[in-house]
Parts: C-alpha cells; sequence; structure tokens
C-alpha cells in the first residue's frame, strides 16, 4: 500500500503527518508504517514510545539529538536509527508517531 493511498480516518496534513497528535494510536502507526514498507519491530516501537512519551512531557516532539542521546542510553549503536528508520528520524520516526511536521528542525 503506497502512503498516498492511506486513509486512518483522522485529518492529515502535508506529507501525510498528523495535524493533531493527539488522534495516534497503535493502529495508526501501523498504517503509516505499512504505507512506508517497515514493518514495525520491538526496536521499532522502542523509538516510537520514547517520542511519544517525550511528546507527553514536553508538547513537542524530541530532537534529533535528544533522540541520538535516547539511543546512547540504551546502548544501541550510534546507526541504529538510521537502520529502523533508514529515511530519517523526522520523515520516518516521528511521523510513524504521530508527531506534527515540524516547520523548521533545530537539533540545537
Amino acid at each position: 500500500m503506497a502512503s498516498d493511498d492511506l486513509d486512518l480516518g483522522v485529518p492529515l496534513g502535508d506529507e501525510k503527518f498528523l495535524i493533531n497528535p493527539e488522534d495516534w494510536t497503535e493502529a495508526i502507526a501501523a498504517q503509516l508504517a505499512a504505507g512506508q514498507n517497515i514493518d514495525l519491530s520491538e526496536d521499532h516501537w522502542r523509538i516510537i514510545w520514547f517520542i511519544r512519551e517525550w511528546y507527553g512531557e514536553h508538547g513537542l516532539a524530541p530532537s534529533a539529538r535528544d533522540a541520538a542521546l535516547f539511543v546512547k542510553e540504551i546502548n544501541a549503536p550510534k546507526n541504529f536509527l538510521y537502520s529502523l528508520f533508514p529515511y530519517g528520524y523526522v520523515g520516518q520516526a516521528c511521523k510513524i508517531a504521530g508527531m506534527k511536521k515540524p516547520r523548521a528542525w533545530s537539533t540545537g
């Protein structure tokens, strides 16, 4: 299924990012991942839940730097995120975790 064909039943904005992160469910994550040819593993869910928890605590998605620090904390290899989400942290991990599309992404 191509990501353009997805009907998630919730409003989507640019590039199929959720408009409202509170609309997110695990089923939506699975559909978004399938639309990008990703089979969600336990490691994928670990990153997705990190993003969701960060969003719950801070009201915004964690930066790529915050995600890299999380990867270091769990003693995963440096290329862990890229191996799970080869088209990028924002374009895949944050999208599948139900984050809004960022206007600009700051790593600092």
